[in-house]
C-alpha cells in the first residue's frame, strides 16, 4: 500500500492532504494533480468514505505514460460545523496499469479490485478543514475591489455606447432635415419654372394681341381687319 506524495510507487499525488476552507453553507474545493510516473498508461479511481459529502470530478480516469490530471474534490455546503473542526473522512486513490488506447468508459467493474487485479496500488489521503483566514479575507477584499473596478469599467463602457449612439441618432436627424430641406428647394424649383413659363406664354399673347389690335385700330376699315383679326384668331379646319 502506498502512500501519496512519493516518488517511488506507479503515480504521485500533489497535495498528499485535502484541505477545504470550511465555512457554513457555502461550498470549498480543493484540486488534486495525479502524475503518472511510469511509461504505461495508468488508470485510476477515487473512492471517499463520505461520498454524499463531495463531489469528484474526474472520479475515473486514465492517464498516459509521464503525464498528469488535475481531479477536483468539491465539499457541498454544510449546514454546521464539525466538533472543533475535526474532520473524519477519508479519500483512497486506486491505479493500475492499462494497455494503449484503453478509453475510460472500456475499464472492466472489477479493475480496481485486488481480487481479480493484484497490481493495484492504493493511495490514502486525509482531509482538513481550514477556518476562513486573515490571507482568504484579503483575497476577498481583493475580488471586491475587482468587482467594483470590473463594474466601473462596465459603466463607461455602457456610457460610451450610449454617447455614441446619441451621436448615430443626432446625424441620423440632420441627415433628415437636409432631405426634407432639398425636397422643398426642389419643389421650389418646379414651381417657380412652371410660373416662368406660364408668364413668358401670357407675354407673349399679350403681345400679339397688342400688334392685332393696333393694328385693327388703325386701318381705314374697321370691318376688314376684323375679319383678318377673325381669320389669324380662328384655328384651321381638322383635316
Amino acid at each position: 500500500m502506498s502512500t501519496g506524495g512519493g516518488g517511488n510507487q506507479m503515480i504521485t499525488i500533489i497535495p498528499d492532504e485535502l484541505k477545504f476552507v470550511f465555512e457554513v453553507e457555502k461550498q470549498s474545493f480543493c484540486d488534486l494533480k495525479v502524475v503518472n510516473n511510469t511509461e504505461n498508461h495508468v488508470a485510476f479511481k477515487v473512492k471517499t468514505t463520505s461520498p454524499k459529502k463531495y463531489f469528484v470530478r474526474p472520479n475515473t480516469g486514465v492517464i498516459q505514460p509521464w503525464d498528469s490530471c488535475v481531479i477536483r474534490v468539491t465539499l457541498q455546503a454544510q449546514k454546521e460545523c464539525p466538533p472543533d473542526m475535526q474532520c473524519k473522512d477519508k479519500f483512497l486513490l486506486q491505479s493500475t496499469t492499462v494497455p494503449q488506447l484503453t478509453d475510460v468508459d472500456d475499464l472492466p467493474s472489477d479493475l480496481f479490485t485486488k481480487e481479480s487485479n493484484g497490481k493495484v496500488e492504493e493511495c490514502k489521503l486525509r482531509v482538513l478543514y481550514i477556518p476562513p483566514s486573515s490571507t482568504a479575507q484579503g483575497n476577498g477584499e481583493e475580488d471586491g475591489l475587482s468587482s467594483c473596478r470590473q463594474s466601473f469599467d462596465g459603466n463607461f463602457a455602457l456610457q460610451r455606447l450610449k454617447e455614441e449612439r446619441d451621436g448615430v441618432v443626432n446625424k441620423t436627424q440632420q441627415l433628415q432635415q437636409e432631405l426634407d430641406l432639398l425636397k422643398r428647394r426642389k419643389y421650389r424649383e418646379k414651381g417657380s419654372g412652371f410660373s416662368i413659363t406660364f408668364a413668358l406664354v401670357a407675354g407673349l399673347i399679350g403681345i400679339v394681341l397688342g400688334v392685332l389690335i393696333k393694328l385693327w385700330f388703325s386701318s381705314p376699315s374697321a370691318v376688314e381687319n376684323t375679319e383678318i383679326l377673325t381669320e389669324i384668331l380662328t384655328p384651321p379646319p381638322e383635316l
